[in-house]
């Protein structure tokens, strides 16, 4: 009698079966599940924003409303802030608007006279410890945020797309303090 050593082809075809089916099951699930771990980042990145922003309000409010030069300003974990002021129209006070100095600390100068990218991408990066990389130019591979400066209904925004997908994005609404998170 001989001894069989190694698979049969019928054997060996079954298991190429197998494995073809478990795959093809498999396959969708990894891209739902990277798709979701994209959801999650800016979700993540949104929430820590919108805690950092309450932080800076809360701060000011302890501080008893400090002003500079006529204005509401706070420093909030080291870095110093122009708030929302209820001298301009329909402004909730106490908002951070944006930072009264660059990254490398120079002075950005006055209240700042309307929201610029500028302004929204020096907000990202100075209110979150380890904020991704924001740029407001759509070529530059490096950034993970997309930063521009949007109008609804007479009100200026920062808008932060996810670059790897542009239909996640969040806002943030500096006259209420609102960050509203939008995944389609």
């Amino acid at each position: 009698m001989k001894t069989q050593k190694g698979f049969s082809l019928v054997e060996l075809v079954i298991v190429i079966v197998v494995i073809g089916l478990l795959a093809t099951v498999a396959l969708p699930r990894f891209l739902d599940v990277s798709l979701e771990a994209k959801k999650a980042s800016i979700e993540g990145v949104a929430g820590g924003y919108a805690t950092a922003v309450l932080s800076a309000r809360a701060q000011w409010e302890a501080e008893a409303r400090p002003k500079t030069d006529g204005y509401n300003a706070v420093s909030y974990d080291g870095t110093e802030f122009w708030l929302t002021d209820p001298s301009q129209a329909n402004y909730r006070p106490g908002y951070p608007i944006a930072p009264r100095e660059d990254l490398d600390g120079n002075d950005t100068g006055s209240y700042p006279a309307s929201l610029t990218s500028k302004e929204c991408i020096l907000l990202m990066e100075m209110l979150l410890q380890n904020a991704p990389h924001v740029t407001d130019d759509k070529n530059d591979n490096e950034g993970k945020y997309l930063a521009e400066v949007i109008s609804e209904n007479s009100r200026s925004q920062c808008k932060y797309t996810q670059q790897e997908n542009e239909g996640h994005f969040f806002t943030y609404e500096p006259e209420s303090g609102r960050v509203v998170v939008t995944l389609q």
